[in-house]
Parts: C-alpha cells; structure tokens; sequence
C-alpha cells in the first residue's frame, strides 16, 4: 500500500505492507522506495510491518531546494518522524548505498528508536580527522565522483541530459552484470573517478538488454520518478559530507549500541576503494553487537534487487533475533 505521512516537517511518500515489528528501509543513490519491492513482500509474509519511504529529495517525497536541508540529521529526523506518524515506538532500520550511512547513523544516534540495524554494501566507519573531501583523489584529469558531485548544477545537467540512459548506465555499471570485481579488473565504475572532459556517464556501458534482476517495468518507475524530481536533491547529500563531518564531531569515539547485522555483493563495487576490506574487519570496535558480516556471492552494488531471497532471508533472521 502507498500513502503519504508527514514526518519532520515533510510530505513522504511511503510504500508499506503486512502488520507486527516495524523495519524500515532506507534506498539508496540513485534509487526510490522501489528497490526493496522484494524485501517489502518477504518481510510482510514474515510476519513484520515492512516501510519504505521515498527519502526527501527523492520519488513522491517532497524536494527542498536548499542544500543544507539534506544533512544526515536532517535525514534521521526524518525517519524518526516516520515512526512517529506510525505509532512506532521502536523499529528495526535497513538501509543500502546511502540508506546505509543513514542506517547507521540512525542506529548511533536514536538506539531508543532503533532497535536494530541492517546495513547492505556500507560498512560502519569512523570519522576521519579532516573533512572528507579534503581527502578525495582528484588530478588534472579525473577527480573522485563525490567531488564531481559537489558544485551545483554541474552533475544535474550531465546526469538529466537523458534520465532513462543515465539510469541504464549507472546501474548496470555497479551491478555483478558489468564484470567481476574481486579482482580489480578495471572495469568501469560509476562510483569511482570521474573524467573531468568527459564527465561521469561516458565511460560507462549502456546495456542493450536490462539485467534479469532489473525489468523495463522497474526502469521505467525509476526513470518516472527522476523525470519527477531531477537529481538536485539526490545530489545534495553528497554536498553534506563536510557538514555531517563536522556535525559529528560531536559523537566521536560513540558506538553502534544496538544488534547490527553487514551484508556486502561479493562484487560490489565499493570494495574497490583501497582499504575497504579493512574498514569491513575492523567494524566490531565501532559496532560492538554486530552479529555477522555476510558476503553475498554472485552478487554486485545493489543487492536487494539482484539477490533478493538472500537478502530477504538474512533480514528476517536477524529480525526475528530481536523477537
């Protein structure tokens, strides 16, 4: 069932079904409520009331213009107040992509509201000493994506040029479909560094025929809703990596106090990044109640979509870890 709710201020538009224990579900970049189609159905099935909302700036949800309204409080505020226009006291949040470092932060910041966390392809990590983008590579000829993200109007008008191959790209590319990854191939990565002539999409394949996980159906909804809003909003949460920095200062040397459970495609692209594997293994000193870390074969960036049954299954058991 799809509904409206106001939460912190906001008009969200949320996808929910089945009664009992709330999880929560948090997309990620560049996605809507959508992608946990599957894990919305297995867990009603379960036995749990399943929630999806469109994350402001994204689908249905309303789009502030102001790039400081997307910070990750702003963000947990958000799902607090999603809770709360449901009557929850406590729920479980799932996040993936950025619904993961929203996941988590959600988990540090509200334990009382968050009971456990589920984190897919986004591992816990602590902050660094200086802002993050300070640390980003870039020279002169590429610089990292988050940078190329962060002057207004410069992504949004690569990234809306065309809104269905934008998508098409973006997806397949950081999808197990593209090529292994283990093994650093160097296959293209839309999530890595960005050719300052020629911006983020050229080098990226436009697949012919959509991976089996992703039909035209779901494209064409995903397409919908970024014709809808653009990808300003989208985009705005990688302008606030400074700012979450520096907002969360404040919790330094605070840890994850509730169960966590890490799931990662054994082909994501994000184990790309130099020193991830160790971010992933140092975890428990962060997350001292995370409970597993699994890594799903065959399987790249967007797990609840390419391997929906074993993601479904593992969120299941940890939820009901919880009962």
């Amino acid at each position: 069932m799809a509904r409206e709710v106001i939460a912190n201020g906001l008009k969200m538009h949320i996808e929910e079904q089945g009664e009992g224990a709330v999880v929560l579900f948090v997309h990620g970049f560049p996605e809507t409520s959508h992608a946990w189609r599957h894990q919305i159905s297995a867990l009603a099935a379960a036995g749990f009331h399943a929630v999806a909302p469109d994350l402001r700036g994204y689908g249905r949800t309303e789009v502030p213009l102001e790039v400081g309204r997307y910070s990750v409080f702003d963000l947990v505020g958000d799902l607090v107040g999603i809770l709360d226009a449901l009557g929850c006291e406590q729920a479980i949040v799932v996040g993936n992509d950025w619904g993961s470092t929203v996941a988590w932060t959600a988990a540090l910041l509200r334990p009382d509201r968050f009971k456990g966390v589920v984190a897919i392809g986004v591992p816990m990590m602590g902050d660094p000493p200086v802002p993050p983008t300070t640390l980003f590579p870039a020279d002169e000829k590429a610089l990292f994506y988050t940078l190329y993200f962060q002057e207004p109007g410069i992504a949004e008008a690569e990234l809306e040029e065309n809104i269905e191959e934008t998508l098409r790209k973006i997806l397949f590319s950081a999808s197990r479909e593209a090529g292994p990854r283990q093994d650093g191939d160097g296959t293209p990565n839309p999530f890595s560094m960005v050719s300052r002539a020629s911006g983020m999409l050229a080098g990226l394949a436009n697949p012919a025929t959509l991976p089996a996980w992703l039909s035209e159906n779901d494209l064409a909804l995903y397409v919908a809703s970024f014709s809808r809003t653009g990808f300003r909003g989208a985009l705005n949460y990688y302008r606030n990596l400074d700012a979450n920095w520096s907002l969360k200062r404040a919790l330094a040397g605070k840890q994850v106090e509730v169960p966590a459970l890490f799931m990662v495609g054994e082909q994501d692209v994000g184990l790309q990044i130099p020193g991830m594997h160790d971010i992933i293994s140092s975890m428990p000193r962060l997350v001292p109640k995370l409970t597993a870390c699994l890594t799903i074969k065959d399987c790249g960036h967007w797990a609840p979509q390419e391997r929906p049954n074993e993601v479904s299954e593992a969120i299941i058991a940890f939820a009901r870890s919880l009962e």
